[in-house]
């Protein structure tokens, strides 16, 4: 891989490129679903592929090829060469400032093999789905319980002498059942990921989890519209701060499409909320040592005190802005929001109080150029802490920078399956609307 890297490193440079950037990437393993216990699929997984980014001045050509032999590299090259000759220069285009990139590497613990047979795989689902059939008579049928592992390593150089090597595994397993009762249906499912195999939980217990998700489901019912409180689960919560993200991004604040523009520095969320990326964390999901072009990356606050206290920048964007990169080119790693309370679900469900607990969402209804905020929901009627019935066919309004600053309290219930980690989020307030017949 070092080898096809420098080749097409070289290649460009003969080409009279300036400056050139090129990564190789190889993934392998497999998954393995089932349903209604028979093995549905078995897929093994080997995926490679080199990129190559040309800059002629500030020309900028691109091309990708997932053929490796020496001459398809130049190829390639020659294509990406070709493009930048037929494009207008960009002032913002070239490579990361060197002192920006990863010069020193932290080892961040990233790589752990599953050594699981696809014979184990199978028999690991197969144990799952029927831990989810054989929790209650009402669970009715499964919609796919399924198995993944899997490795990645990639390499990546550029002309200023950059050289990283990056190497990850991912596991994961979670299904998808339906549950009947008084004529109804629902469904629900979970899912785990986890760096490391002993990480993840007992197949069984995912299949029991997932039915008692779709369980709670039953009965339920629609809303008359109202204005009350709305707590969001942690696996539904993180779509907040996704937006917040978005609205932060490079590309929307030199595009001046976003609610957040020229806010740095300003009070965007409630003071007691904190925001923060980790990207250094060992064996975390979006640990990185460097970002998509090599930059370094660092911890840093986005949110402090619920100041906007940064954005989320590449190399481009910032040379846009007249900023620097925050080396979240490809994304954020690990972005935490700090719990403001203990106590898990039951305390977040206490300060609730009366109002909507949120466990699903649906639809894209978000506009990161005002703020506006509309999705359908599901969840449950919660009184006095307590859950009352299951709710669905409703939709949760509001304006995010309000919504934002309306930020009570966020749990310590933090779900860390992905880039960002968040626990249960408390607003204050939004529009609840309903049929208009629900109690």
């Amino acid at each position: 891989m070092e080898a096809a890297v420098e080749r097409a490193l070289a290649c460009a440079r003969s080409g009279g490129a300036d400056a050139v950037q090129a990564e190789i990437g190889l993934r392998v393993g497999y998954s393995v679903s089932v349903r209604s216990g028979e093995v549905e699929t078995l897929e093994h997984e080997r995926d490679r592929g080199l990129g190559i980014t040309v800059y002629f001045g500030q020309r900028k050509g691109a091309a990708s090829t997932t053929d490796l032999r020496p001459e398809a590299i130049d190829q390639t090259v020659k294509a990406a060469c070709d493009l930048a000759n037929h494009t207008e220069a960009d002032p913002a285009a070239g490579l990361p400032d060197p002192g920006t990139l990863a010069w020193t590497i932290p080892e961040l613990d990233l790589y752990h093999p599953w050594a699981l047979t696809p014979e184990e795989a199978i028999e690991r689902a197969l144990a799952m789905e029927a831990a989810a059939l054989d929790a209650d008579p009402r669970v009715k049928s499964s919609e796919g319980a399924g198995i993944q592992t899997g490795l990645g390593i990639s390499v990546l150089a550029n002309s200023q002498g950059f050289r990283g090597v990056r190497c990850g595994s991912s596991h994961g397993l979670g299904l998808s059942v339906v549950t009947q009762a008084s004529g109804q249906m629902q469904r629900d499912g979970w899912y785990e990921s986890a760096r490391l195999a002993s990480r993840l939980p007992d197949a069984e217990a995912v299949g029991r989890h997932a039915a008692e998700r779709a369980l709670a489901r039953l009965g339920a019912r629609a809303l008359s519209s109202r204005s009350v409180p709305v707590l969001f689960a942690p696996e539904v919560a993180r779509s907040l701060i996704r937006h917040f993200v978005g609205a932060v991004s490079g590309g929307s604040l030199y595009r001046q499409m976003s609610f957040l523009q020229d806010k740095l520095g300003q009070q965007i969320m409630s003071p007691d909320l904190h925001v923060h990326e980790q990207p250094h964390l060992p064996q975390a999901m979006a640990s990185a040592a460097f970002d998509g072009e090599g930059v370094a990356t660092s911890p840093r606050d986005l949110v402090r005190d619920g100041l906007l206290a940064g954005y989320v920048l590449d190399s481009y964007s910032a040379r846009r802005l007249g900023l620097r990169s925050t080396g979240n080119a490809g994304g954020v790693h690990n972005l935490a929001v700090a719990p403001t309370c203990g106590g898990g679900e039951a305390e977040m469900l206490r300060l609730l109080d009366t109002g909507l607990w949120v466990t699903e969402l649906m639809g894209q209804g978000v506009n990161l150029v005002t703020g506006d905020y509309s999705r359908g929901a599901a969840g449950f009627w919660v009184e006095r802490g307590q859950v009352v019935h299951a709710v669905e066919e409703v939709t949760i309004a509001g304006n995010l920078a309000d919504l934002y600053r309306r930020i009570v309290a966020v749990g310590d219930d933090v779900d860390a399956r992905g880039s960002i980690h968040c626990g249960s989020i408390l607003v204050e307030s939004m529009t609840v609307a309903g049929d208009g017949s629900g109690a």
